[in-house]
C-alpha cells in the first residue's frame, strides 16, 4: 500500500506544474487512508505516519473551496502543495503502528477527538497559507477567507478539546492531568482566541493579524509534532 501513498506524494509535486494533480494527490491519499484502516479494522489515527497523512488529506480537501473563491489561485495552491508534499514525505518516512489499539484508545470519543484536532490543524495551516499570501497581495478576500478557516478550525478544535476531555474522563476518572501535551493545546486554543477577538480591534486587521496567523501554525506544529516527539506525555507517540 505504500506505493499509494508515494504516488500521492509524486502528484503533490507535480501539481505545482499541473493543479489536477493536487486532486489526484488527494484521491490517493483518501484510497490509502480508506485502505489502511480497512486492514487494521480501525480509524489510522495513531502515530505520526497516520495522522500526517490524514493532515495532508484535510488540507488538500479544505484548500479547495478556499482556493476557488480567490482571484489569484496559483499562488494559493502552489503554496498548498508544497506544503502538502513536505508533509506526504514525513508520512512516508514516519513508522507506522500497526498494532491493535490498546482498550484506553476503542472508543468513539476519542475518534471524535483526533478527527476534529486534525481537521482543525489542516484549516490554520491553510489560514497560515492565506496569511503569508495576504503580505504578498494586500488582497481583503484573502484576509476575509483567512478568517474564516480560523474561525471554522477553532470551532473544530473546541469540538475535538470537549471531546477529547470526554475521553479522559472515561479513561482516567479525570477531564484534565496536566501532561505537556493538554498544557500546549491550552495554550494553541488560547493562541487562536486571541486570533478571533483581535480582529474586533481595527488596529490588529490586515498584516498584524497575517503575522499571527502564520506563528498560530508554528504553534499548530510545535503541539503536535513537538511535544510528541520531545516531551513525556498520554499523548506521545
Amino acid at each position: 500500500m505504500m506505493i499509494i501513498l508515494t504516488l500521492s506524494f509524486a502528484a503533490y509535486l507535480f501539481a505545482l506544474w499541473k493543479r489536477p494533480f493536487l486532486y489526484a494527490g488527494l484521491l490517493l491519499q483518501v484510497v490509502y487512508i480508506t485502505m489502511r484502516g480497512a486492514e487494521l479494522g480501525r480509524l489510522p489515527l495513531v502515530g505520526p505516519h497516520d495522522t500526517i497523512t490524514f493532515m495532508a488529506a484535510s488540507i488538500a480537501a479544505f484548500a479547495v473551496p478556499f482556493g476557488y473563491a480567490l482571484k489569484k489561485k496559483a499562488p494559493f495552491f502552489n503554496s498548498i502543495t508544497s506544503m502538502n508534499a513536505i508533509f506526504t514525505m514525513f508520512a512516508l518516512t514516519s513508522k507506522q503502528h500497526n498494532s491493535p489499539l490498546p482498550p484506553i484508545l476503542k472508543t468513539i470519543w476519542f475518534e471524535f477527538h483526533v478527527v476534529l484536532a486534525f481537521m482543525s490543524y489542516a484549516l490554520f495551516g491553510i489560514a497560515a497559507v492565506l496569511g503569508y499570501l495576504y503580505l504578498r497581495e494586500k488582497d481583503s478576500i484573502v484576509d476575509g477567507l483567512q478568517y474564516r478557516a480560523v474561525l471554522i478550525g477553532y470551532c473544530l478544535f473546541t469540538l475535538s478539546m470537549v471531546f477529547g476531555g470526554i475521553w479522559a474522563y472515561l479513561a482516567w476518572g479525570t477531564y484534565w492531568i496536566w501532561t505537556p501535551k493538554e498544557l500546549w493545546t491550552s495554550i494553541l486554543w488560547t493562541w487562536y482566541s486571541f486570533h478571533l477577538h483581535a480582529r474586533l480591534r481595527q488596529w490588529w486587521m490586515g498584516k498584524p493579524m497575517a503575522y499571527v496567523s502564520m506563528v498560530g501554525f508554528a504553534v499548530v506544529l510545535f503541539t503536535y509534532l513537538g511535544v510528541s516527539l520531545l516531551m513525556k506525555s498520554s499523548h506521545s507517540f
